[in-house]
This record gives C-alpha cells, sequence and structure tokens, in this order.
C-alpha cells in the first residue's frame, strides 16, 4: 500500500488496501464501488463544505431509519436504484408477469383470508372486487399458488402508517388459489399517495423540484411450486402519477381498469352492493426448471 497518496494514485492505493480480501465477491463490489466513486468525485470536485454537506445528508437519512421508516430504502427509490436491482435480478421471459419494487410497507406475516373475504377492515369506503388466476408461463392453471396482497386506504395510508386510528393488519391478505388457479378478494379501490417526504429524501426531492407521490396501486406477491415467485404491484388505470412515479415503478403491462359492473347476480355472488367495481389481474409465473 503506497503511503504517497496522491489525486493520481489515490484510486491506485484504496484498491491495494483490497488486495487480500478472501471473499471475491466482496472484493470484486470494493473495487467496483472504489472506482465509480473516485471517479464521481473527480468529475465534481467537491469543496470540503460540500464534501461535508454530502457527509451530513447521509448521516441524517440514517438517524430516520427505525422499525417502520427506511430512509435510505427511500432514497434508492427516489434515486431509481431499487427499480434497477429489481429489472437486474428479475429477467423474465416474455409473458410472465412483470415484477417491481417491494416497498416499505410489505408485512413478513400476513393474515391468511379465505377466498372472497374483504381485507378492508375499517371505513365505509365502496367495496370492489379483485380476481384473477395464478398461471405458469405456458398457461397451466397453479391449484394452491400463494397471493400475498397489501395496499394503501382511499386516503392513501397503509395501517402501519396510522395505527391509532387503522386496525392492524387492514388492507392485506395471504391468500391461496382454488383448483383452477383463481383467486379473488373484496376491497376498496386504493388512492394515489405520497412517500414519506418529512426527512432527508423529502428535503431532496424538494431541492429538485420533484414530487413525492406515488399512483394507486395494490401490492402483489406470487408464488407456486417450481416457480420462480414474482414481486409486482396492480396499478390503476387513470390515477394520477402513472406517468411520473417517483419511484419509477410504473409498468404499462401492470396497470388495470376499474371496471364498473351492473349484474345483480353477481354482486350478490361477490357479497357487494351493485353495481359494483371490478379489477382483474393475472399473475403469470416463470417455472424455475
Amino acid at each position: 500500500m503506497s503511503t504517497d497518496f496522491s489525486e493520481d494514485t489515490a484510486t491506485d492505493a484504496v484498491l491495494d488496501s483490497f488486495a487480500d480480501t478472501p471473499d471475491e465477491r466482496l472484493k470484486t463490489m470494493l473495487g467496483a464501488l472504489t472506482r465509480h466513486l473516485h471517479g464521481f468525485i473527480r468529475e465534481i470536485e467537491p469543496t470540503q463544505s460540500e464534501w461535508e454537506s454530502g457527509i451530513e445528508f447521509l448521516t441524517a437519512v440514517g438517524q430516520m431509519c427505525d422499525d417502520v421508516r427506511q430512509e435510505f430504502i427511500l432514497l434508492s427509490d427516489v434515486l431509481g436504484v431499487s427499480m434497477l436491482v429489481d429489472a437486474i435480478n428479475n429477467r423474465k421471459p416474455a409473458g410472465a408477469t412483470e415484477s417491481t419494487v417491494l416497498g416499505p410497507f410489505h408485512m413478513v406475516d400476513s393474515p391468511q383470508r379465505e377466498l372472497g373475504e374483504d381485507i378492508a377492515l375499517a371505513g365505509d369506503a365502496e367495496r370492489c372486487v379483485v380476481r384473477g388466476h395464478v398461471r405458469s408461463l405456458d398457461g397451466t392453471a397453479l391449484a394452491g399458488a400463494v397471493v400475498d396482497v397489501w395496499q394503501a386506504d382511499d386516503a392513501g395510508f397503509y395501517d402501519v402508517q396510522q395505527p391509532q386510528a387503522l386496525p392492524e393488519k387492514n388492507l392485506r391478505g395471504l391468500f391461496t388459489t382454488d383448483a383452477d388457479g383463481s383467486f379473488w378478494f373484496r376491497s376498496i379501490v386504493p388512492r394515489h399517495y405520497p412517500i414519506p417526504d418529512d426527512g432527508p429524501v423529502g428535503k431532496l426531492l424538494s431541492a429538485t423540484k420533484r414530487h413525492p407521490n406515488r399512483p394507486a396501486h395494490i401490492h402483489f406477491i406470487g408464488g407456486a411450486a417450481g416457480h420462480s415467485p414474482i414481486t409486482t404491484h396492480l396499478f390503476i388505470e387513470g390515477s394520477p402519477y402513472l406517468e411520473d412515479d417517483t419511484v419509477f415503478g410504473v409498468k404499462k403491462s401492470l396497470v388495470r381498469a376499474v371496471q364498473r359492473i351492473d349484474d345483480p347476480d353477481l354482486a350478490v355472488r361477490y357479497n357487494v352492493e351493485n353495481p359494483f367495481g371490478l379489477i382483474e389481474f393475472d399473475v403469470v409465473l416463470n417455472p424455475t426448471s
């Protein structure tokens, strides 16, 4: 390792310091990080004050994190990094459902619910029906597939954001498809909402004249034996911010309309008032072999 540290020797000196790293993947990542970070510094030539401001910003991002708030995920999201990582790790053949970001509001222990159950545990918003099938890439219905769903309410809030006002596990459910691979549940149409913007990431958005909003959507994780799981969204057609989602998560193949259905018999079957809203969303999984 050189002790004659200068602009010319800086990158090589740091790379040399990692030469004996036993984990080859870690060594590769640290090398790439060093080269790109040093290249960034050389390109912008920050003043000492600017560099300290950058350190203060990252420190504030870390200090904003807690059990229900992950500011670094928000930073990754608004810089498009989360979606880029998702795209790299979810290269799928044509016809498979496209993926998008997990988001910060997923719960590992989503409540198991029966098909047709109402996942809206609060409020008197008009109910809609969400239905679809889980299929393999060749069209085969996947019985016993698991569909994990969660969403914001009609005011744009998740249950964990308002624990005093909303019931625990509101608008969440873990469903198992029936013999023909179908699933359905009752819910409400979610509203578009802003990501948390009261922290350093919000200040960054404000400084760059960007809004913090996401279009209305319902989260899905679909999985079945012998298939790669998918994390995705159902986006609501006509929602604001479909064209400029602040986390870059929208894909056109995932946008669905809320159909207006006037069918008394079907309303009775689905246990909703007639007429009612209907959203259809199939999940197509890619076989693992």
